[in-house]
């Protein structure tokens, strides 16, 4: 649902971000933004942006967060809240305007769903499976825990642990290598008082 949620502004090509509104505990966060995908949302806001533009008159608005659209009543109109994924028809808020929503989570799970099959993987998987990937494979390649914790959005850090313990023992070699590697690399150095320096023998 947070990728569903996701508008025009809260994608920043420059600082490899993505800022998620309203998250768990409804607070904001920001979380990384990979390179790998800067070509698919340029041109995804590129097109949301011809839209927006080519729509005669005043465009629907879209749907705002809290008491922001009595505050701001155009701001529904502007481009930079404009949804990354809209849904195709429009419905009515609160106050009974004709407002465009996001596109519908079920939506994105049918076509999660229709693409594990599509690929041949037999293993229950979900939407919420790409958020577990991303976790374990942060943890993987060594990513301090309470840097997931943020990046995920959890209160509790326990909640954050259980990914080390879905790891396994895989997670645990990768830990004692890298101590192994550790030790290995202090005891063939010595620390020179003169220089300040520990160097190798």
């Amino acid at each position: 649902s947070e990728a569903c949620r996701l508008r025009i502004k809260d994608v920043d090509f420059n600082l490899h971000r993505l800022v998620i509104r309203s998250s768990k505990g409804g607070k904001d966060r920001t979380t990384l933004l990979p390179q790998t995908l800067f070509t698919e949302l340029e041109e995804l806001i590129a097109q949301r942006t011809h839209q927006h533009a080519s729509q005669s008159g005043m465009p629907a608005p879209v749907t705002l967060p809290y008491a922001l659209a009595r505050k701001y009543p155009n701001a529904g109109c502007a481009l930079a809240w404009q949804w990354l994924f809209p849904s195709e028809s429009l419905c009515q808020d609160d106050d009974g305007r004709w407002v465009r929503h996001h596109l519908h989570i079920s939506a994105v799970q049918k076509a999660v769903k229709k693409s594990i099959a599509a690929a041949g993987i037999h293993k229950a998987a979900s939407c919420h499976s790409f958020r577990h990937t991303f976790a374990t494979q942060l943890l993987r390649q060594g990513t301090d825990i309470r840097t997931v914790q943020e990046l995920l959005g959890h209160t509790d850090l326990n909640t954050t642990k259980i990914y080390t313990h879905v790891l396994g023992p895989v997670f645990v070699k990768q830990v004692v290598r890298f101590l192994m590697q550790l030790i290995r690399h202090f005891s063939l150095t010595r620390y020179s008082p003169s220089m300040g320096l520990a160097r190798p023998l």
